[in-house]
């Protein structure tokens, strides 16, 4: 068993996003201190950080710094470099490990891994050469063809119907490894949060149902309007893939509910999640707190949900064309509503800019209210 870290030990983050600048809030909370590595100067979690090293993520004087000042070192996102998390983790505790990192920067290995876990995935072609997608391709059409690495949001896919249309597309996006994945008839799509420090100690947050738009979250409501049994089934998957990777720290694992209600493993990130954001105001501990535990080997906190929620994504597209501030005013004086904003300099359309939960009696309540306040932005 680890030796626990305690404050006020100094936790390195890799990226200065807003999921940067949430774990930076959570771990000066518990009284720890902080440095980002983010090359921007105008990363989000630096306003919150006690240090923050401006450089490029593969930089080996920052990452000497950065392994030689911290304690421990975590990412906010999984497009880091994986071998720069491998060469800290031979002086310092990193988590979760370059390994969990790199399989989830592969849809690649990443589907193969959820394979090996005993897990269900959509029907799916691997395509690392030309030769590869000449193949029969009926089996996986109509469906999407997606680049094995860096996506995300909807960035880097192409929906295709044809064979035709598939060889066209994996052509356009430059012959790079790809994944062809069949469509599947979804009756909607669900996420898990789950915590993991060692197999003893886990922790799984309540079932996100969540709605998208354009490839991009809008919308996350806790409970999930599923059955109980379903819900625990999700809940299990997601600790038995967090298991089988041996992880370490915070797991989102996303899922397709089928018309039968089948769950399919959709994809994982390995870190706080966008749709664990209503964690932030509904559970009794939120996912930047575990990220903290995990972390500093620590026992997950608990995960009850103390209201029912509904979380809205605020993409830059609310903002006024200007630049100008959305309409803050009834989203503002709603006492069970709480905004979060990401301090980001520009807004763009698309970009996460900020969220806002809605805590209510049931979740078709707080649903209802968060659409009514997000029209009156």
């Amino acid at each position: 068993m680890m030796a626990a870290i305690l404050p006020p030990a100094m936790l390195g983050i890799l990226g200065g996003g807003q999921l940067g600048r949430m774990f930076a809030v959570a771990a000066k909370t518990m009284g720890y201190r902080v440095t980002v590595l983010d090359p921007d100067a105008d990363a989000p979690a630096a306003a919150f950080a006690d240090r923050h090293i401006q450089a490029p993520y593969n930089d080996p004087a920052a990452l000497a710094d950065l392994a030689a000042s911290c304690a421990a070192i975590t990412t906010e996102f999984e497009n880091v470099n994986a071998d720069a998390m491998r060469e800290l983790a031979k002086t310092t505790r990193v988590s979760p490990s370059g390994d969990c990192v790199a399989i989830a920067q592969d849809r690649i290995a990443e589907k193969s891994w959820v394979a090996k876990a005993g897990l269900p995935t959509a029907p799916y072609l691997a395509i690392e050469s030309v030769q590869d997608i000449q193949v029969e391709l009926a089996p996986y059409l109509p469906g999407i063809l997606k680049t094995a690495r860096l996506g995300y949001d909807g960035k880097g896919q192409a929906r295709v119907k044809t064979a035709d249309e598939a060889r066209a597309a994996y052509a356009n996006l430059g012959g790079q490894a790809c994944v062809l994945e069949r469509m599947l008839d979804l009756k909607l799509e669900l996420s898990v949060i789950v915590t993991r420090v060692s197999p003893a100690q886990s922790a799984v947050f309540p079932v996100a149902e969540n709605i998208h738009v354009n490839g991009i979250l809008d919308e996350s409501i806790v409970p999930a309007r599923v059955a109980p049994a379903l819900a625990a089934r999700a809940q299990e998957m997601a600790r038995q893939l967090a298991e089988a990777l041996d992880y370490v720290g915070v797991l989102a694992v996303e899922f397709f509910v089928l018309a039968d209600d089948t769950l399919v493993v959709n994809e994982i990130a390995p870190r706080p999640h966008n749709s664990g954001h209503y964690t932030l105001a509904a559970c009794l501990t939120d996912q930047f707190q575990q990220q903290v535990r995990a972390l500093c080997g620590l026992l997950p906190g608990k995960t009850d949900l103390l209201s029912p929620v509904a979380m809205v994504n605020l993409l830059g597209d609310v903002w006024k064309d200007d630049g100008g501030e959305p309409n803050w005013d009834v989203l503002m004086e709603a006492p069970n509503a709480q905004l979060h904003l990401y301090g980001k300099k520009a807004a763009r359309p698309g970009r996460k800019m900020g969220h806002f939960n809605v805590m209510a009696a049931t979740a078709d309540e707080a649903l209802e209210q968060a659409r009514a306040l997000k029209d009156t932005l």
